[in-house]
């Protein structure tokens, strides 16, 4: 159930334990091949795929496409939220939210980069509200709710972790939008490295890769992209599920 679609006396006439899932993603530079819109067209299938499965079991409001995405900036095109302003954001949105009434609220990412504000937004959320026993606020990014590293090994990808236009973003685009894609077939990988890990390093994509992507998008296949929609729909719904059937009171969910 999306929120575009609905007037206010329907939203007031819902039950305040529906969850309300706000989709975050980015407009960013992905290497010479793919849209800078590429981290929210994704999101944007997932959450179509896994909203046409939960139905009027939750509610979805629109996918925020501005991220934090600083690091990218040295790449004609990317358009950021700095890490403040848009952790004020994120907590802007939620506090509208509360203010309605609405208590499982989570933030579906889309963009590693939010990762991190994102994660401190809920944090002070929480912190803002602490007499309250009866709130669920979370931060999840869709790629990371699997049980395992990566996708599994039928799936027929050689990353095993989400990497910035790479084996698994171009095929995902080319499965959406094949007419989208520059030629990636003669692209050389861009490894991840190991930047003094288990260390958390300030880096700018600079850094990390001059062409901007990173990863293998030379490996991209449309059946590969179909296999990982998949699999992360899946999960997505899954994790959504455990939100729905929380008992509202419990710290295990």
């Amino acid at each position: 159930m999306h929120l575009t679609d609905l007037a206010w006396p329907r939203v007031d006439a819902m039950s305040r334990d529906i969850p309300v899932i706000v989709p975050v993603a980015a407009m960013e530079q992905h290497g010479h091949h793919l849209p800078l819109f590429t981290d929210s067209m994704l999101l944007r299938e997932v959450v179509r795929r896994v909203s046409g499965t939960l139905g009027d079991r939750a509610l979805f409001t629109p996918l925020l496409w501005i991220g934090n995405s600083d690091h990218h900036l040295d790449f004609p095109g990317t358009l950021s939220a700095p890490p403040r302003t848009y952790l004020d954001l994120l907590n802007g949105i939620a506090e509208n939210l509360l203010q309605h009434g609405f208590k499982r609220l989570v933030f579906l990412n889309g963009h590693g980069g939010n990762e991190v504000p994102g994660r401190q937004a809920v944090f002070e959320l929480r912190q803002r509200h602490r007499q309250r026993t009866d709130l669920l606020l979370l931060f999840a990014t869709y790629w990371s709710l699997g049980t395992g590293s990566g996708p599994a090994a039928d799936l027929g990808t050689e990353q095993t972790e989400m990497g910035h236009a790479c084996e698994w973003e171009t095929s995902m685009i080319l499965r959406l939008a094949p007419h989208l894609v520059a030629p990636h077939q003669n692209i050389s990988p861009v490894p991840p490295g190991n930047p003094f890990q288990p260390a958390s390093r300030g880096w700018t994509t600079r850094d990390r890769s001059a062409p901007g992507h990173i990863g293998s998008p030379h490996l991209a296949t449309v059946e590969k992209g179909e296999r990982l929609f998949q699999k992360f729909a899946q999960e997505a719904t899954a994790f959504l599920e455990r939100v729905i059937t929380w008992d509202g009171r419990s710290w295990n969910g």
